[in-house]
């Protein structure tokens, strides 16, 4: 019997072995295949960001589009569950769920939420247009611009079985996540044939995330553990240590998605700065609309204007809130309220993502200070393009 056991154990092992392998070498060839030119009917559009970049206010910009499923940070049910990780370790579980909500198979939150009664058992559900509208809820239409708190008042006790039943009914399924550091992780889900995969990578100045970072300092010290790798141990960000990580990272994904790229990722990349977005809303929404595919309706439109010309930065407590503010305000208050000593040592740990994404560095708090002066260089100088790029060469 002993021997038996071994032998099944051997065989077992044997084929695991040769599985991986087969799936390796398809892995490894099909790229070199010829495409199908049939494409999955929906689009699928991640938009990649990280804390505080303006990414809830690009994710509203998609959710309140009637063709559009959209789900904040779903991801944040791993990080949650499995905090004592590091976000390396975690990157393949959010590759996971991410491809799950994609094809919207909601069974995936079973390992995370397995209680799941109700739509606001999932994490930011309300600023979801689609779940506060049919079939995922009855008290709205999909052609509306609904508010967080109307849909917690009149939607959360719908059944969770509504999120996939929702999400099948529409073309576009769009996801925002801020916890990818690497775009190679990515791959999988570029080449992955049932997908239809562009991503929208967020960025902003470190120096205006890094104030923005200080309105919500305890909401940030679990993610802030596992982008350290601190075993679970909450921690603030007082040495800059995670604003230096996601620099890197966006470093790292600019760079991967520009320099010598892989042919799939031809016209499925698109950067875009919060900044830009924030001068010339309209603009810069049409180019993000026409990469995802979808139409800007004279609702939107309206609502836009109204969304990006309020009065002032915004409070302290809507740190997490997307309200009528004066977006421009917004994108350049950390200029009047940080500290030199604090630009500088931001500028020290992120002076890479700040002069590759297109920011000027101030050399003296004179400088900072004078609005005057204008530290976002021109649109685009000195990007990529991809009319310039050869997938032979």
């Amino acid at each position: 019997m002993a021997r038996l056991r071994i032998t099944s154990a051997i065989v077992i092992l044997f084929v695991m072995a040769q599985t991986g392998f087969l799936l390796f070498m398809y892995a490894r060839y099909s790229s070199f295949l010829p495409q199908s030119e049939e494409k999955p009917s929906q689009v699928h559009i991640l938009i990649l960001s990280s804390w505080r970049s303006g990414s809830s206010f690009v994710g509203q910009l998609f959710s309140q589009h009637p063709s559009v499923f959209y789900l904040m940070e779903p991801a944040w049910h791993v990080w949650v569950t499995m905090y004592q990780n590091s976000a390396k370790v975690l990157h393949m579980a959010v590759r996971d769920l991410v491809r799950s909500v994609f094809l919207c198979d909601m069974s995936v939150f079973d390992a995370y939420m397995p209680w799941k009664r109700n739509l606001s058992d999932l994490f930011q559900w309300a600023v979801s247009r689609a779940l506060c509208s049919a079939p995922a809820c009855d008290s709205f239409q999909r052609t509306d611009i609904t508010s967080e708190m109307a849909c917690k008042t009149l939607c959360g006790r719908y059944p969770f079985s509504k999120v996939e039943e929702a999400c099948k009914t529409y073309s576009h399924i769009v996801i925002k996540e801020v916890r990818f550091f690497d775009l190679k992780v990515l791959y999988p889900l570029l080449t992955d044939p049932s997908l239809n995969l562009k991503i929208i990578h967020l960025v902003r100045d470190p120096r205006a995330v890094v104030k923005s970072r200080e309105q919500s300092v305890k909401a940030l010290t679990r993610d802030n553990g596992i982008v350290l790798s601190t075993n679970g141990t909450k921690v603030e960000d007082s040495k800059y240590k995670v604003m230096q990580e996601i620099c890197r990272s966006h470093v790292q994904i600019y760079e991967t998605a520009t320099l010598k790229p892989p042919s799939f990722l031809k016209d499925r990349y698109l950067m875009i700065r919060f900044e830009d977005l924030v001068r010339d809303p309209l603009s810069e929404i049409s180019e993000m609309y026409k990469f995802a595919e979808l139409s800007l309706t004279p609702t939107l439109k309206s609502w836009i204007y109204n969304i990006t010309h309020g009065q002032g930065p915004g409070k302290k407590k809507e740190a997490f809130k997307i309200t009528s503010r004066d977006a421009v305000n917004v994108s350049q208050a950390w200029r009047n309220v940080l500290s030199f000593q604090k630009i500088k040592k931001v500028q020290e740990v992120c002076k890479g993502a700040i002069n590759m994404l297109g920011y000027q560095l101030v050399d003296s708090e004179k400088e900072q200070r004078d609005l005057s002066v204008d530290l976002v260089l021109p649109r685009r100088q000195n990007q990529f393009s991809w009319s310039s790029f050869n997938p032979k060469n």
